[in-house]
């Protein structure tokens, strides 16, 4: 019987690779046109992406829209001439020679392990060092659009030459990418940094730091929803919550091993009582801490703590973004301390929170990978096999769908990961569920057994939403701005049509809010057709109009964000349509 599951899937990865090479080819064509028209230009490096590729290159001046048009159309010239791509395999002397005038890939040769099969591509007469694949000709690369320049620093370094990026595009047909450009103009309508700043969510200020969030009192609002929401769940599920500082001493992450193995991606140390402290930059330590802080047994466990605890790590900034890239944000973090037959269990019980979490917030399509153990890896190779397994048989037991990252696993154990798509199709990186055999015995965790001996509990970090700060990003984006009634800063405004009628309006105010709705009253000087255009633009779900027919009959007449007039309602319907809404 043919399994149309695994079909789907087949196909699925030839379109992957192909357009995975026909990107790279681009990239390849478009350094090609660059150097047409820029004989100076020194080239960086020219990947393909996930859709789509960039060259970044060193040239005397910036490129400018109008640079972009002649790349171009000298790209399209070159893709009509049908020049075959042909590769070669060169000795590291031929590749030096061939690349005199381009020190940037004469670094990369110097790098390489003298090992390293060196090989070249061609077409007309452009050459570059790369290993492929490309497809067999320009001919192949359908449809091509650049789309944007910035900077970047060579091997992302910022001590090092800041080049510029050209950014572009290429798909199999010219309907793929009509659709593409359409889903990027979507997704710049919805660009949380955008909303952010429209809808007062948020911001970012150069004088406190780049990478670190402000949040403002709507923004507050729709944080507070979610870790609410968080921590009742958790609750219910059994966790316990804690808090911990968002300092350590120096000798607490020696410990954990984060001094010898992440120190670059933490702070420098700040000299308390002539001891170092550190910004942490995880909260597994202090989880830790808590189970150590008595002797525990076998009837204590499975042992859940969790906590949204706000960490640092240093980004470059050349990577902050918005929400999704910070320095400073808050991790849904929780640590399962468990007895090795727990451990099925207590995964499936992650994955029935993570999709009852996630559901709550709109999210119901996902992609999953299983990633098993590395070369390299702490603990037993029995350990490893019963992790996996119990990773793999609680996924297989909801009968969820996964794919296999073999050898993906951290040193320290195999995990799960689960990515959302957004309204977009996009999938974004937010729940991980992974074992952990390094920290226990690191840190000598031990349980008194039901023989009276002493015995290792098995960890499993877990994060379901990831960071607030990118959550909240996605969020944003995948909602245009327009939460959800539940999650709304403001769920309605109240608009009186004259000042006579502003005692009226504040009096529905007031009975919606001894409902538990947040609501406010627009009392400006303005015309009511511009307080409810301005409630649309700020995504408020409801406009409630009130003028003298509304006061004498104790009604109001009522908008949506999206338009619609619903005509009159009786204060007493209008409570229950919103109550109902809200479930």
């Amino acid at each position: 019987m043919l399994d149309h599951a695994a079909l789907d899937h087949s196909n699925t990865d030839a379109t992957h690779a192909l357009r995975h090479r026909m990107r790279h080819s681009a990239a390849h064509v478009m350094a090609d046109a660059v150097l047409k028209l820029f004989p100076e230009a020194k080239m960086g490096i020219g990947p393909p992406t996930q859709d789509g590729f960039y060259y970044d290159f060193d040239v005397s001046r910036p490129f400018t829209p109008e640079d972009l048009e002649s790349i171009e159309g000298l790209m399209r010239e070159t893709i009509a001439a049908r020049q075959p791509f042909q590769r070669e395999e060169v000795s590291r002397e031929a590749a030096q020679s061939l690349f005199a005038d381009q020190p940037y890939k004469l670094e990369i040769i110097a790098d390489l392990p003298e090992d390293t099969t060196l090989s070249i591509y061609r077409h007309g007469d452009f050459i570059d060092l790369c290993q492929g694949p490309h497809v067999a000709g320009t001919a192949d690369i359908e449809a091509v659009k650049l789309l944007n320049i910035a900077g970047a620093y060579w091997r992302g370094d910022e001590h090092r030459p800041m080049l510029q990026r050209i950014y572009g595009t290429a798909w199999e047909s010219c309907d793929a990418l009509t659709d593409y450009l359409t889903r990027l103009e979507e997704a710049e309508r919805r660009d949380h940094r955008t909303l952010g700043r429209q809808l007062g969510l948020f911001s970012i200020h150069e004088e406190i730091g780049p990478g670190l969030i402000v949040w403002h009192p709507k923004g507050g609002v729709v944080r507070s929803l979610v870790e609410d929401y968080w921590r009742d769940l958790h609750y219910r599920h059994d966790y316990n919550i804690v808090y911990s500082p968002h300092i350590g001493r120096a000798q607490l992450w020696q410990t954990s091993g984060h001094l010898a193995h992440y120190r670059d991606s933490m702070y420098a140390p700040l000299e308390v009582d002539e001891q170092e402290y550190y910004l942490k930059p995880m909260n597994c330590p202090f989880h830790i801490m808590v189970y150590r802080s008595s002797l525990r047994s076998y009837r204590e466990l499975p042992l859940r703590i969790a906590e949204l605890g706000t960490v640092y790590r240093y980004e470059r900034s050349g990577v902050l973004h918005g929400l999704m890239r910070v320095r400073g944000f808050t991790q849904d973090d929780a640590h399962i301390f468990c007895l090795p037959e727990q451990v099925e269990p207590e995964v499936g019980g992650v994955l029935d929170l993570t999709f009852e979490l996630l559901d709550a917030f709109g999210f119901t399509d996902f992609s999953i990978s299983l990633s098993t153990r590395p070369a390299d890896y702490a603990g037993e190779p029995e350990m490893w096999e019963h992790a996996t397994e119990s990773l793999r048989r609680a996924l297989e037991e909801r009968r969820l769908p996964y794919d296999i990252d073999a050898g993906g696993g951290a040193f320290y154990g195999p995990k799960i990961d689960i990515k959302i798509k957004d309204a977009l199709g996009r999938d974004w990186q937010c729940t991980t569920v992974q074992f952990d055999f390094n920290l226990p015995e690191r840190f000598d965790l031990t349980f008194m057994d039901a023989d009276g001996g002493r015995s290792r509990p098995y960890m499993v970090h877990r994060a379901i939403l990831g960071s607030l700060e990118r959550f909240l990003g996605v969020l944003i984006e995948h909602y245009a701005g327009a939460f959800p009634l539940w999650l709304a800063p403001t769920q309605a405004v109240v608009i009186p049509i004259a000042d006579r009628h502003q005692e009226y309006a504040e009096a529905v105010q007031t009975r919606l809010a001894a409902q538990g709705l947040r609501a406010e009253v627009d009392g400006r000087s303005e015309r009511m057709n511009l307080k409810i255009r301005n409630a649309q633009l700020q995504k408020v779900p409801y406009m409630l109009v009130v003028g003298d027919r509304e006061q004498e009959q104790e009604a109001v007449a009522v908008r949506t964000r999206e338009g619609g007039n619903l005509g009159a309602m009786p204060l007493e319907e209008l409570a229950a349509r919103l109550a109902g809404e809200l479930g």
